[in-house]
């Protein structure tokens, strides 16, 4: 362990085994205890995602510590370095993330001088985050929608968290948004022409499990072409989008993925997930002994009523034009019918852009509301 000098009586251990993973990802539970509204994770999905069998690390490198105080554990965090961003955009930038930690100043500054020396060390310029790991899982800090529990593959958080950050010199440079939408909702007439225009060369059909290494490159091409001028923008990797979406189809029937066609091509794509996070509220992250049952009784024959849109894109060559609304609109009204015929009353799509008022404008259409932001701070190493 290294001390952190000062009166704070701090100390921080990096991440160097089995052991001290365990104490790691056991921070929240601490963290949270009086929130009734954090859902522990998974313990095998966590322990996977710092598992070298994890795809990410055939491209980035990463670090992480436990900060102690008199024996007890008070925060978290980790420093990231993904190769792929640094050939994308050549701008020296790591990355933070898994932040976790008592309402302490000197906790705080203790972890972020131990993340911030060790990017430095590896030769970085900036520090951007929080990235859990990277920038196509969780992103940013919760600074408003704390009263709600977060949905699967979405980060929560606590109010000091923000005013923390800022504090060890961090500024925010983009905010995205979660919005809620009712699957019931009615469709809005100028949407409905729109799709009635188009309906002789759009075609919209779900997932064809049994050509599941196809679709899956399908979606990526979509994928990586309509996301490529967003900000902060890193290409997803066949490798991991395709173990991705083999353990995601395990948990949600075909018609939670749609693919659009135009004129035979794919143009876009939408994939909703069963909300697990409501599956799992009361298993405390724990799937031994009966963890297993419970979470597949309640995915497969209860069925959450929540779920959430994780992703969805639209080919660059038809967004500047009517088509391009179109397409979304059609991909977004197939799956949601898809959640209503399960029984679904609440779909959180997100994270969106803040930015992007394209898409919101879409969403905002069809009756969704903007319910938590999330926020990336960067810093200058």
């Amino acid at each position: 362990m290294n001390s952190y000098g000062g009166d704070a009586g701090i100390t921080l251990e990096p991440i160097t085994g089995r052991n001290q993973l365990g104490s790691f990802l056991s921070v929240p539970h601490a963290i949270y205890a009086s929130d009734p509204n954090w859902i522990a994770p998974l313990n095998f999905e966590q322990r996977h995602r710092f598992s070298p069998k994890n795809h990410f690390f055939q491209h980035a490198r990463w670090r992480g510590w436990v900060a102690h105080r008199n024996g007890r554990l008070v925060g978290r965090i980790t420093a990231q370095i993904d190769d792929l961003h640094l050939q994308q955009h050549g701008d020296g930038m790591g990355y933070f993330g898994m932040l976790e930690a008592e309402d302490d100043a000197d906790v705080f500054a203790a972890l972020f001088c131990a993340a911030e020396d060790w990017l430095r060390g590896q030769g970085m310029q900036r520090v951007r985050g929080p990235f859990n790991l990277h920038i196509n899982e969780e992103v940013g800090l919760l600074v408003d929608g704390f009263a709600t529990p977060p949905f699967v593959m979405m980060g929560h958080g606590r109010p000091w968290y923000g005013p923390r950050v800022e504090a060890c010199g961090y500024t925010p440079v983009k905010d995205v948004l979660a919005y809620h939408v009712r699957p019931d909702f009615e469709a809005p007439t100028v949407m409905t022409r729109l799709a009635q225009r188009v309906k002789d060369k759009v075609v919209v059909r779900p997932l064809r499990r049994k050509e599941l290494a196809r679709e899956t490159a399908v979606m990526l091409e979509i994928f990586n072409d309509a996301w490529a001028n967003n900000w902060g923008f890193v290409p997803l990797v066949q490798d991991e989008f395709l173990e991705t979406v083999k353990t995601l189809t395990l948990l949600m029937p075909d018609n939670y993925v749609q693919i659009a066609e135009y004129d035979g091509e794919p143009a876009a794509f939408i994939v909703a997930l069963p909300n697990i996070n409501e599956a799992t509220r009361d298993l405390d992250g724990k799937l031994l002994p009966f963890g297993w049952a419970k979470l597949l009784w309640r995915l497969k024959v209860r069925h959450p009523q929540t779920a959430r849109v994780p992703l969805m894109g639209v080919k660059q060559e038809f967004q500047h034009s009517r088509l391009g609304p179109t397409l979304a609109f059609l991909v977004i009204d197939a799956v949601r019918k898809a959640l209503h015929a399960r029984g679904v009353t609440n779909v959180e799509m997100g994270w969106i852009l803040e930015d992007n008022e394209g898409m919101r404008n879409i969403i905002e259409t069809i009756g969704g509301e903007a319910y938590k932001r999330y926020r990336l701070y960067e810093k200058s190493l």
